[in-house]
């Protein structure tokens, strides 16, 4: 019941627990910066968005990867029609191998129950990418296929231990905690992910020794508690005819890398990670490469390429102005994007195509 003293909240609380924050602040009139997903249900998401229309206040759900400048620089193309109609969209999550077993096997958003199903935990972004890119044209029908691969007890390896720290055969192990962590300490490297195991300062060999030997993330990957998925996609079907597919992989080479094309009536557009974007034009057949804008030199420019920095530019900007048009992130249009990731995860439980 305290009385409102400040103009805006960030919401960074487990996924489970974004609802009753969220409606809360926005009972009490302050702007929402809130950490996707914006929930885990549908119902949690509608609650969400009534009390802020309710309470006229702004809400930016932190999709930031609207806010880098390659997607940007995608969008402005399109709309431009730089390719014509816009008739197919391939687009692809390299998760990464060492990265999934940190996060997503060993790590927090590991298993369903404590978190929530690996679409919405973590490609939700890029569902949301296809959904902005395609804005003007709604989803009709959503498909998925998904499946937790290889990091399964029946894969661990003969001789094998419940911990790297103790296992005789870690050595032959491209997942090893040992591989992973140690071996970044040993170049000085303490930030992420060395950061998650050792939360605590000094981070040193002493003190993440002991975390791999006690914690969750010294745990051998065959023995964890994780059921989320490691490969899946959806497909989509819009109702002008354009198509999209996404693809999400644990078991690459790239961390986080996202690889697009998508197919116009008259040309070509191809991007990977950061940019430069491509488009070959159909009637010149010649290529023509589009440079990304850069955020200003300061400690944000590198966290996710600098769209951290415009993410939060843009929420502040719409607060001083009050202008909530400026956030790319709003209320509905989030839902929206959230709605399709909920039929996707039904597609693929029930085996079956939703119909929207």
């Amino acid at each position: 019941d305290r009385e409102k003293f400040a103009d805006c909240v960030v919401i960074a609380t487990p996924h489970q627990l974004h609802k009753a924050p969220a409606v809360a602040f926005a009972d009490r009139g302050y702007h929402i910066l809130l950490e996707k997903p914006m929930a885990v249900t549908e119902v949690d998401c509608r609650a969400i968005v009534s009390a802020c229309e309710r309470n006229d206040v702004i809400l930016s759900v932190c999709h930031v990867l609207r806010y880098s400048p390659p997607v940007r620089k995608i969008k402005e193309l399109i709309d431009t029609e730089a390719i014509g109609e816009v008739v197919h969209i391939q687009h692809m999550d390299s998760v990464g191998f060492w990265h999934f077993a940190h996060s997503f096997v060993r790590g927090n958003w590991r298993n369903t129950a404590e978190s929530t199903f690996w679409l919405l935990a973590k490609s939700c972004h890029d569902v949301d990418l296809i959904h902005y890119w395609l804005s003007g044209s709604r989803c009709v029908k959503v498909s998925s296929f998904g499946s937790l691969m290889h990091f399964t007890p029946e894969n661990k390896p003969p001789g094998a231990a419940s911990r790297c720290l103790d296992c005789q055969v870690e050595n032959t192990c491209p997942y090893s905690a040992k591989k992973i962590y140690q071996s970044r300490v040993e170049q000085g490297h303490t930030g992420w992910p060395v950061s998650v195991v050792c939360p605590q300062e000094p981070v040193d060999m002493e003190s993440l020794t002991e975390a791999l030997r006690t914690g969750p993330y010294g745990r051998c990957v065959y023995d964890c508690d994780n059921d989320v998925v490691s490969n899946q996609v959806v497909n989509f079907q819009f109702d002008g005819g354009q198509t999209a597919s996404f693809s999400m992989v644990a078991f690459t080479q790239e961390i986080c890398e996202r690889q697009t094309r998508i197919s116009g009536t008259k040309g070509e557009l191809r991007c990977s990670g950061a940019g430069p974007v491509y488009v070959f034009d159909f009637l010149t057949q010649k290529t023509t490469e589009h440079r990304c804008a850069a955020a200003p030199s300061n400690s944000m420019r590198d966290m996710h390429g600098g769209a951290d920095f415009f993410l939060m530019d843009t929420f502040v900007k719409a607060i001083q102005s009050g202008d909530s048009s400026a956030v790319y992130t709003g209320p509905d249009d989030t839902l929206q994007s959230h709605l399709l990731v909920f039929a996707a995860e039904q597609a693929r439980l029930q085996d079956r195509v939703i119909t929207i």
